[in-house]
């Protein structure tokens, strides 16, 4: 095993998790931005946003035992792709100059949010694969 490659993947965990926290900590203005809401009732509802919060909690519990916990891994990575799809689908669908028109932080969360689930949907899938292959 390589440390400083598993010290990455553990930073990778921990950054996964902090942006899943302080995204939506911060854009939903602590779940008081009636907007993001608004645009997403489903997936994005107040408790939507607290359940993101939740994974973001859970990336960061297994960042130093990920290695033990390789289908979790692969469930995170799934998460990550399902919310992607969920992000995609959404900007196909709506204006996303009328969400910044009512709040920029919507409009900024709805901007991004997807592309993070991607970098981390790759992120997690890579460990899966090295964490299969016994490459970690």
């Amino acid at each position: 095993m390589n440390i400083a490659n598993n010290q990455l993947i553990t930073k990778g965990f921990v950054a996964a998790g902090l942006m899943n926290i302080t995204g939506v900590l911060i854009f939903s203005r602590v779940f008081t931005n009636a907007v993001i809401p608004e645009y997403d009732a489903t997936v994005m509802s107040n408790f939507g946003l607290l359940m993101i919060v939740v994974w973001g909690f859970a990336y960061i519990s297994v960042a130093k035992s990920y290695a033990n916990v390789r289908w979790l891994v692969a469930v995170f990575a799934i998460e990550k792709l399902i919310y992607g799809c969920i992000w995609v689908n959404w900007l196909l669908q709506n204006n996303l100059s009328e969400v910044y028109e009512k709040d920029a932080m919507a409009g900024i969360f709805y901007t991004i949010y997807g592309a993070n689930d991607w970098l981390f949907c790759i992120f997690f899938s890579i460990v899966f694969w090295k964490l299969s292959s016994k490459k970690v």
